[in-house]
């Protein structure tokens, strides 16, 4: 039997999105095991208590953000029209279907002149302690590893720049531990006087910035498009979760990278005794830094580059 469904969508209904929102939704176990009014004693001070305009709900901005992360929607844009269509996401929130959700610019000023990253970087640690009160982390080894992020930037939009160089770290270290071994020996130790030089006269490079988005840099590898991106180095726990993360433009090195992220690892998570990460983070400073403080590097194998009429050519050896 042939059944036609007369239009109905300009129909007056009394719903409850409670009873609209799956019970074993994602959303609603999220909301279970977090404490969201937390984060009120984190903002309160980014907040004038007795004049302007009554504010967006902080929380509502959060977790507008977190739907964004958990459903990986590209962006704000995006993720408000989301929100504004799916009950589940405005049950999340606590916005009705008769309120308008916010708009997507104040969510972005909101994070970018309000919420500072010392408050960000408060809400995400408080999550975290939060899992390993309940035992959920298992912090004996970490995972480092590093993605990049493609920027919203145009490739023929460039310019070139000279830049200063910057030392990298284990040159500092390795001056420093020259000069105190010149010292026992009764040796007078080397000057550094490079930070006093003025600005002209130190040593600088060329380098290429976008003229859209100069923070980013151009990303080349393999068969990869060239384009400007960011790498997002990330740590993560054996269940998962993620540690710390430490944001480089894309044409920076994992291996100088890593140095800021350990820090905050040993400084965060000092019990860990393994660390695991791909070739890229091998180099003699990075073994120097974790055999030193007790641990265990475990990364992969890399054959010999020499070639063939090299000195080191396993070739070269074979029936010896």
């Amino acid at each position: 039997m042939l059944v036609k469904n007369a239009e109905n969508r300009g129909q007056l209904e009394f719903v409850s999105l409670e009873t609209m929102v799956p019970q074993d939704h994602l959303l609603r176990k999220i909301e279970a095991a977090i404490d969201f009014k937390k984060i009120y004693e984190f903002v309160e001070g980014l907040y004038c208590e007795d004049n302007g305009r009554p504010s967006i709900d902080p929380v509502a901005l959060f977790k507008i953000v977190l739907i964004q992360h958990i459903y990986g929607i590209p962006s704000l844009r995006r993720t408000l029209e989301e929100v504004s269509m799916n009950l589940a996401y405005r049950w999340f929130i606590g916005y009705p279907l008769t309120e308008a959700v916010p708009h997507f610019s104040t969510v972005s000023y909101n994070f970018k002149h309000r919420f500072n990253h010392a408050t960000v970087e408060y809400v995400f640690r408080w999550v975290l302690k939060a899992a390993a009160e309940e035992g959920y982390l298992d912090t004996e080894a970490i995972f480092v590893d590093g993605t990049h992020i493609k920027a919203s930037a145009n490739l023929k939009k460039q310019a070139k720049k000279a830049v200063s160089k910057q030392a990298k770290r284990y040159a500092k270290e390795l001056f420093n531990e020259v000069n105190k071994e010149r010292e026992e020996h009764g040796k007078k130790p080397f000057s550094d006087d490079s930070d006093k030089k003025p600005p002209q006269e130190r040593e600088t490079k060329e380098t290429v910035v976008s003229t859209t988005d100069p923070e980013s840099g151009v990303f080349h590898k393999g068969e990869h498009k060239k384009c400007f991106a960011y790498e997002a180095h990330t740590a993560c726990d054996n269940h998962n979760f993620v540690l710390g993360v430490h944001v480089t433009p894309g044409n920076i090195h994992d291996s100088v990278a890593f140095d800021p992220l350990y820090d905050e690892l040993c400084r965060d998570y000092p019990e860990h005794k393994i660390v695991v990460a791909d070739s890229a983070y091998k180099t003699p400073w990075i073994c120097k830094c974790i055999f030193e403080s007790g641990r265990i590097l475990s990364t992969c194998y890399t054959r010999p580059k020499t070639k063939e009429n090299g000195h080191l050519c396993p070739s070269r050896f074979r029936g010896q």
